[in-house]
């Protein structure tokens, strides 16, 4: 009888680490959980309009976040390592000014591409190199950075706006592709987003960042170069602003001082709500993509119904709170079961004894 008990008990044991256990991580998830959201999503917003699952519509309804979405990939890897950026819209107004200004003076499409590229990459990598040659906050940094990347080109344009564009230059951000409705700014976003996800998930540049992320210290004895590290993620950031600043432009044909005004926290909540973690050292691409389509897609549902900017505001802070909540919740959840698991395993063992 003894030994029928123990039988039932270990095979319960088992039982619980296989396909329940298994299908309880799986389903545990934030990414998994974002992409549930995400359906239920599309079925309530597909029942109250008739236009929300148009294809030319969704295609069309890219314009909006992919900007935004392709600035948030850089990002990820900022906040990995447990560092943050909010002088990104004014890398994209500096930019959009820099361009403006060469157009003006008669450069063409390929040469402003470049002139955008520099622009933000060089701000980047102005950016790194005060956060980490003097050791100081980045938050602090870039703060700072923020008013005068924004101060140059107020000061430049002051009121004026700059709409005169080589034929062209509207591709990147107007046109699609071949014959089809695909945006070239989705196609982008979805091309850099494999890159960049190759580099986070699979390469040994990502995972110095889960390590400096998770303890800094640590990463730092290990003999991970920390500063040269942060210093390539705000050079990339300022190269993908810039590379922003040239799809927004080449999308409105037109170069103000208030261009992407508030896009900063925009980007970072995109990430947050992907499932990185503000203190570093936890996230995936695949969780910040899901993201992006979710946030957009929301968007573009609450204007088909015709809801205030107001509510759209309220309802993405709302996801953003259960975004930092909801997996240390999970995390919870399942160290309980861990330690469940440990104690019916423990208890078998002194059975047998």
């Amino acid at each position: 009888m003894a030994e029928q008990r123990d039988l039932v008990a270990k095979t319960r044991l088992i039982e619980e680490r296989g396909w329940r256990h298994s299908l309880t991580e799986l389903l545990t998830k934030w990414e998994v959980l974002l992409g549930i959201i995400f359906v239920l999503m599309v079925v309530f917003f597909s029942n109250l309009s008739p236009y929300f699952l148009d294809y030319f519509n969704l295609m069309n309804a890219t314009f909006q976040f992919s900007e935004k979405a392709i600035m948030a990939l850089p990002m990820i890897y900022i906040i990995m390592c447990g560092d943050i950026d909010i002088s990104i819209a004014s890398i994209i107004a500096l930019s959009a000014y820099a361009i403006g200004t060469a157009s003006a003076a008669g450069v063409g499409t390929v040469g402003l591409f470049a002139i955008g590229l520099a622009v933000g990459t060089a701000a980047g990598l102005i950016n790194g190199l005060l956060i980490t040659g003097f050791n100081m906050p980045a938050i602090a940094v870039t703060l700072a950075t923020q008013s005068i990347y924004r101060g140059i080109a107020q000061a430049a344009l002051e009121e004026r706006a700059m709409t005169s564009y080589p034929k062209g230059f509207g591709f990147f951000g107007q046109d699609f592709i071949g014959q089809t409705v695909i945006p070239f700014e989705l196609v982008l976003y979805l091309v850099l987003a494999i890159v960049m996800g190759f580099i986070l998930h699979k390469s040994a540049y990502g995972r110095r960042l889960y390590a400096i992320g998770s303890a800094p210290e640590a990463a730092r004895f290990s003999g991970i170069k920390v500063k040269q590290v942060r210093i390539i993620n705000y050079t990339l950031m300022g190269l993908f602003s810039g590379l922003a600043g040239i799809l927004l432009t080449s999308r409105i044909l037109s170069a103000r001082s208030n261009i992407a005004t508030s896009w900063d926290l925009e980007v970072i909540t995109l990430v947050v709500l992907g499932g990185v973690s503000i203190n570093g050292g936890k996230g995936t691409m695949y969780g910040v993509v899901i993201a992006s389509f979710l946030v957009g897609y929301l968007k573009f549902g609450m204007g088909l119904l015709k809801l205030s900017g107001t509510i759209m505001t309220i309802v993405i802070g709302t996801l953003l709170i259960i975004a930092v909540l909801l997996p240390r919740l999970l995390d919870t959840y399942k160290n309980n079961r861990k330690l469940r698991r440990q104690q019916a395993e423990a208890a078998l063992q002194a059975t047998k004894a």
